[in-house]
């Protein structure tokens, strides 16, 4: 196989495996060059506080961005946010099986704050990136112990770097973080109240078919194995992501100051049907998706996330039954 995939960039905490897999050549010896589109250039990086229904914000403010313009193949983002934006595609696209890092995210206040638990936190507005992972996971932590409707949220813009300096600088009372800035933020004085893993999903261009994406993943599971066997040699990505975004912050965190528990990655696979079934569900009862029918396949690659998930290239020449 000789094939060029160009994928959406990523940050570690969303596309660890990825990363190394590319930095250690795993994607070459599987036959893909990839290439990076940055989706990121031209981003509104302004809070929107005002902004309070993600009717009034973009599904492609970042993620998907390259690939509706026709410059990706493939991205990876939240499960919830892609179920969004497969559905409101201009190009096709379309879900084809979940990554491999499953995210650590965290609802943070500072210090000083008068929430201590996820109770208090009715009525207090929180700024999320809407249409991104820590966004549904906000409300996800919060509707157990919040009646949804005084679960109160405004736009903040993607990137922890950017949500960090809003809580600290005090525009936002609260706000949702991914690593390393949780523990930037702790080491600072902030304070966790609640916090959980999510996965996310790949989303490919009718351009990537099984026998691609199987090639891709192998060299994905490659990438997983490696990290998992030493994670401590890993976690400086998460570090050097950042330094030229922020020094500054970067400056302050070393390796040591990073949890390997919070870093979780599993081989890549399909989306159980179960669970594909329970968060359309849930997507539709906060009415994050549009469609009026009860059909979910629509948003699924079934026979792409079925084959090219696959572990060998023999199990990848059988079709799915």
């Amino acid at each position: 196989m000789n094939k060029k995939l160009v994928l959406e960039t990523t940050a570690p905490f969303q596309g660890l495996a990825e990363l190394v897999a590319f930095d250690e050549g795993l994607f070459e010896k599987e036959g893909i060059t990839v290439e990076w589109a940055d989706r990121e250039k031209g981003v509104d990086k302004s809070p929107q506080l005002h902004i309070t229904d993600h009717k009034d914000a973009p599904r492609f403010a970042s993620h998907g961005k390259m690939m509706e313009q026709g410059k990706a193949d493939l991205y990876n983002a939240c499960e919830w946010g892609n179920y969004s934006r497969v559905e409101g595609t201009k190009v096709g696209s379309r879900q084809v099986g979940r990554r491999s890092i499953v995210t650590y995210a965290a609802l943070v206040v500072r210090g000083e704050s008068k929430v201590q638990t996820p109770q208090q936190f009715a009525n207090v507005q929180i700024g999320v990136p809407m249409f991104s992972g820590t966004h549904y996971l906000t409300l996800q932590m919060l509707e157990g112990f919040v009646p949804r409707d005084l679960i109160k949220i405004g736009r903040v813009p993607n990137g922890s770097n950017y949500r960090y300096k809003l809580l600290m600088d005090g525009v936002v009372e609260a706000t949702t973080l991914t690593e390393p800035y949780i523990s930037l933020a702790e080491k600072n004085g902030c304070r966790v109240v609640v916090s959980a893993f999510h996965h996310g999903t790949e989303v490919a261009s009718d351009r990537v078919d099984a026998e691609t994406y199987a090639a891709f993943n192998r060299g994905v599971r490659e990438a997983v194995r490696r990290i998992n066997a030493n994670k401590g040699a890993y976690m400086h990505y998460f570090i050097d992501y950042y330094k030229k975004l922020d020094p500054e912050g970067m400056a302050q965190l070393s390796v040591s100051d990073l949890r390997e528990s919070r870093l979780l990655l599993v081989d890549p696979a399909p989306i159980p049907d179960d669970e594909r079934r329970r968060t359309f569900d849930w997507m539709k009862s906060w009415d994050f998706l549009e469609t009026h029918d009860d059909d979910d396949s629509s948003l699924v690659n079934d026979e792409v996330q079925t084959v090219g998930n696959l572990k060998s290239p023999d199990e990848a020449r059988v079709s799915p039954s």
